[in-house]
């Protein structure tokens, strides 16, 4: 087994013994060397957001000091959910290796596949209403801020 993989299913293993979230463990790698790791934390913190890949590019992040993990890859015990895709992306991650499928979660009871097609037929009325309900509101107001933001000489874009 890819030792980088194993550290990650050891971390997921963990939650077998703590519940403290779902069976997922996670590793940032750069210059193959451990820079972050995670393992699902949402029952632990009460955060949905505390997936393993999650946690792994926090614990990246702060032992890099950066927000940007280019240069690094990500080992995952199961293809990672929508969130922490787009997670994975804004971090600047190109390559991501993993155990389980996300079929396998949806097998354990992990709901990724509803989230899956809800984004996929985002423009589909029906399917927005029965899962989110996007209402627009008060741009003309909220728009200045980005206009603001758009001229403003000292900004960093991420």
């Amino acid at each position: 087994m890819n030792k980088y993989m194993q550290m990650a299913n050891e971390l997921s293993k963990q939650n077998l013994l703590t519940n403290a979230g779902g069976p997922f463990g996670a590793v940032v790698i750069k210059n193959n060397t451990v820079v972050g790791v995670g393992n699902n934390q949402v029952l632990k913190n009460n955060d949905p957001t505390a997936h393993a890949e999650v946690m792994a590019i926090r614990n990246a992040c702060k032992n890099l000091n950066t927000y940007d993990l280019t240069g690094c890859e990500l080992y995952t015990s199961c293809y990672p959910c929508p969130m922490c895709l787009s997670t994975i992306i804004w971090a600047n991650i190109k390559t991501v290796y993993y155990g389980n499928t996300k079929e396998d979660a949806a097998d354990i009871g992990f709901r990724d596949d509803m989230i899956y097609k809800f984004i996929q037929n985002i423009d589909d009325e029906n399917c927005t209403s029965s899962i989110l309900k996007t209402i627009p509101m008060d741009r003309e107001e909220t728009i200045q801020v980005f206009n603001k933001f758009k001229n403003k000489e000292d900004k960093t874009i991420y």
